[in-house]
């Protein structure tokens, strides 16, 4: 049983925005989406280009559920509404994929969000995706370099622009190949510790 969870599931997502004289209802989700761009919670501007976007269905919210394997730590959210991303959801992930050495915090790429939620729905499947690594800090990432010659210098971690995964319940070598059929910026393939790396930046494989 693990015991940090933070879960925020569409439910919880839906009943977030909430109006009656008599009493407290829930909105239906098209309502909510509205009532936030209304109220300024969501991000103008953080709509990614046709890159990530090509594959996903348009006017759709998505949601990502991850698992830390170093904090043992459990987020699900709805980080998108189909129009937009939503800035207090964006800031809870970069909070969950902050460097766990060091403490430090660093934004996320929206297009790396978007990235994964299309690598899922490629897949079919919907289970968690285990994270390894998210953002690093420049100390934490000079640290693993002087461990591993694997560490790229200019790690596109140190711009929260890459993350470290696993799909529960698919092959990884599998998820690899999906990745590199999808063209979207880097994939690595690490076997012996079962996970891929993927990242916004240039398309390249190893």
């Amino acid at each position: 049983m693990k015991d940090s969870l933070i879960h925020h599931s569409k439910r919880r997502f839906m009943a977030r925005f909430v109006s009656s004289a008599a009493g407290t209802l829930t909105l239906p989700f098209a309502a909510q989406a509205q009532a936030m761009r209304s109220s300024g919670l969501h991000t103008s501007g953080l709509h990614t280009s046709g890159l990530h976007t090509s594959g996903i269905e348009l006017n759709r919210p998505r949601e990502l559920s991850f698992y830390h394997t170093h904090t043992d730590k459990n987020l699900s959210v709805v980080y998108h509404d189909g129009e937009s991303h939503l800035a207090p959801v964006l800031q809870e992930i970069n909070e969950f994929l902050g460097d766990f050495r060091t403490g430090e915090i660093h934004p996320i790429d929206p297009q790396l969000l978007d990235a994964l939620y299309l690598l899922q729905q490629k897949t079919g499947i919907e289970n968690n995706f285990e994270v390894i690594s998210g953002y690093r800090s420049p100390k934490t990432n000079a640290k693993l370099r002087n461990k591993s010659n694997g560490v790229a210098k200019r790690s596109l971690h140190m711009q929260g622009k890459a993350i470290d995964i696993r799909l529960v319940g698919f092959n990884t070598k599998e998820l690899r190949n999906t990745a590199i059929a999808m063209k979207i910026g880097g994939v690595g393939y690490y076997r012996r510790s079962d996970f891929i790396h993927l990242d916004t930046g240039r398309v390249r494989y190893w």
